[in-house]
């Protein structure tokens, strides 16, 4: 069976040419939107289809992309809310030290002790670098951020599921 991985959410249409505003969870969207790519729109309830894609182009924070034989609005409306994704065997290979969200996500952070901090349930990517969301596993505990900067990331071994870090002072209360 095949596995797909996520690229973005269909989260409106824009203007009447069929057009949909994405927001992306890849930092590859030049590469995922190129005119000729297939994507997979997966919505609830639903089979996934097969897209084309027609056009690519950033406004604000959004990826705006349309899609062959999808001319106008009315062919687009209904895939509101729908998932964009990928078949896993088109992702390619990356440069040293870099990894794909998907696995990254659910890693086990230690400190430089080896204590388990918790479980990095989310990536942001605010601007010069992301940062690296780790769930808790003490109840009521606030999540931990960390940069994901050479500093701070010491070690991601996604084979062993464990990531190891050094908190700088005064990033954890």
């Amino acid at each position: 069976m095949t596995e797909y991985l996520n690229v973005g959410k269909i989260v409106n249409t824009q203007g009447i040419k069929g057009e949909v505003r994405v927001i992306s969870k890849t930092d590859f969207s030049n590469e995922r939107y190129k005119k000729g790519n297939e994507l997979f729109l997966f919505q609830e309830n639903k089979k996934p289809i097969s897209l084309i894609i027609k056009s690519h182009r950033k406004h604000k924070n959004f990826d705006i992309v349309s899609f062959e034989g999808h001319p106008n609005i009315n062919d687009v409306e209904k895939y509101r809310d729908g998932i964009l994704k990928i078949s896993k065997e088109e992702i390619g290979e990356l440069e040293e030290n870099a990894f794909y969200y998907h696995e990254i996500i659910g890693l086990e952070v230690y400190d430089e002790e080896g204590q388990l901090l918790g479980t990095i349930k989310e990536i942001l990517s605010p601007g010069a670098n992301d940062v690296w969301v780790i769930g808790q596993n003490k109840k009521g505990a606030k999540d931990i951020l960390i940069p994901y900067i050479e500093s701070v990331v010491k070690s991601v071994d996604v084979e062993n599921n464990r990531v190891d870090v050094e908190i700088p002072e005064g990033l954890i209360d």
